[in-house]
């Protein structure tokens, strides 16, 4: 061990991150990108600055190999001297979890560290006297009277509750002065990393120190072409506007201010296409219908005109979109609003008689999508046991497809259909100046959102109840069902 040329090796793998990924970790290098965070790091951990850094890369960039070659390298260089590092995550499994994972397997994966590497208690790892730990940040974990001398991280920081941090993680930190990182994806305005971006931005303005690391979609494809070629093909299917989109690749904050639906949303929404009344010979057409709670008396159109002519405080309405179905737009299927309808306060053994009449007789449909939330049930199932049977007259059966509305399936109905709307796989006919068009457009200027912080990316989208209704809005949405659908057309094969 006194050889000096391999007293200079060991020097430099615990204090030059690029020899350390290099010599030990030689599958998965470190690119520049993932250097440049780790190098101020280790020097504020070193020089026992205290600092805090935010670190946000493109989805499935290298953040996590950063973290675990960044502690590893850590645990290497206080494996005598001793030290403590603590990891905080949404959940234990998987998140905690995987990252002690990655870790564990970069050290026992070259022949310096793995003597020495152990785990303790299941979530610790250490490398001689320095120990990692990787604790749960969930609501009611037990993460209390842990220390962090040398490094404290909020990893997947926007899916953790800031008060859970403040009370529970920060004070870990406290009495050694540590080194914290934030690492995750910025999604809204509201998340623990998003509040500490705001506090480090501010901080450099004052010192001109960085602390906050950003890596869009674009930096990291630069170096790795079959990332850009990947993400390229991602953007080419949900469209550049899509929130996951902008998030997770272009790095932006989402703005629940602005509406589900701004202005250049609904642009993008816009065909050239009029207004039908009934089918065209050879197209193809789904219905999609958001039902409203049952009322015993009066409705129908005129009641809607009525209660429209007033203004948006009318009773909850049942509303059908009508939508033709182009299989053959480009690879994945595009749908073009041919009509809508509205109805107010009508009993569903009536409706229901409409709505095999138009689907049967007038549009002459291939797929309905219907609302089976509660009282819907029963009319999804009334149509059900009516259309998806072939008639007398040897119409094709049409196939009635239950849509049940809870969070989760609310939430991926939003993202899908936004999804149609900015990849322009979603068409409005040309604008034709009636009252439920203009009501229609009213509503979805008066949708509002949030994302909720944690797992999952939640999205809560509606109409507020002071601003009316969104029945049209969550019948066009229902249109979003429809792409888990195979419309390629069936060919029959055999021997005559």
């Amino acid at each position: 061990m006194n050889d000096p040329l391999v007293m200079a090796t060991l020097e430099r793998l615990v204090t030059d991150a690029s020899a350390f990924s290099d010599l030990l970790v030689p599958r998965h290098r470190l690119r520049p990108y993932q250097l440049a965070p780790a190098r101020a790091l280790l020097e504020s951990i070193v020089r026992q600055r205290g600092d805090q850094f935010a670190v946000v890369f493109s989805r499935q960039a290298g953040k996590d190999e950063l973290l675990a070659q960044l502690l590893a390298m850590l645990l290497l260089r206080y494996c005598e001297r001793g030290g403590s590092i603590v990891v905080g995550a949404p959940t234990y499994r998987p998140q905690a979890a995987l990252s002690r994972d990655r870790l564990r397997d970069r050290l026992l994966g070259n022949p310096l560290t793995a003597p020495m590497t152990r785990i303790h208690d299941g979530y610790g790892i250490g490398v001689g006297r320095a120990t990692a730990r990787f604790l749960s940040a969930a609501p009611g974990a037990n993460a209390r009277g842990q220390t962090a001398d040398l490094l404290l991280v909020a990893n997947e920081a926007q899916d953790i509750d800031p008060d859970i941090w403040d009370a529970v993680f920060d004070p870990m930190a406290a009495s050694t002065n540590a080194t914290t990182l934030f690492m995750g994806t910025v999604w809204s305005a509201t998340t623990l990393l998003a509040r500490q971006i705001r506090h480090l931005r501010a901080r450099e303005q004052q010192d001109g120190r960085q602390r906050v690391f950003f890596v869009p979609w674009n930096k990291v494809a630069a170096e790795i072409p079959a990332y850009g070629a990947r993400v390229r093909a991602r953007i080419d299917q949900l469209g550049e506007h899509h929130p996951f989109i902008q998030t997770e690749y272009f790095l932006k904050e989402l703005d629940g201010e602005g509406g589900l639906f701004p202005p250049q949303r609904i642009a993008q929404m816009q065909g050239d296409h009029a207004r039908q009344s009934r089918a065209t010979p050879s197209k193809r057409y789904a219905l999609l219908l958001d039902v409203a709670g049952e009322e015993e008396s009066g409705g129908g159109q005129a009641a809607f005109a009525l209660s429209a002519a007033n203004g948006n405080d009318r009773r909850d309405s049942t509303a059908l979109t009508v939508v033709e179905v182009d299989p053959n737009s480009d690879t994945r299927p595009a749908y073009r609003v041919v009509d809508r309808r509205l109805w107010t306060g009508v009993r569903h053994t009536d409706l229901h008689a409409q709505i095999v009449d138009l689907a049967r007789n007038v549009w002459k449909a291939s797929w309905i999508v219907v609302d089976a939330t509660g009282i819907g049930a029963g009319l999804a199932s009334f149509l059900q046991a009516s259309l998806g049977r072939r008639p007398a007259s040897g119409q094709a059966p049409i196939r009635v497809i239950p849509f049940v509305f809870t969070s989760a399936s609310k939430s991926r109905l939003g993202w899908d259909f936004i999804g149609l709307i900015d990849t322009g796989r979603f068409k409005e006919y040309a604008g034709d100046h009636s009252e439920i068009t203009r009501l229609y457009e009213a509503q979805l200027r008066a949708t509002t959102f949030e994302v909720l912080n944690g797992p999952g990316n939640v999205l809560r989208w509606s109409v507020p109840a002071r601003d009316g209704h969104d029945d049209l809005v969550m019948s066009a949405a229902l249109c979003a069902v429809l792409d888990d659908i195979d419309h390629r057309p069936r060919i029959a094969t055999g021997t005559a």
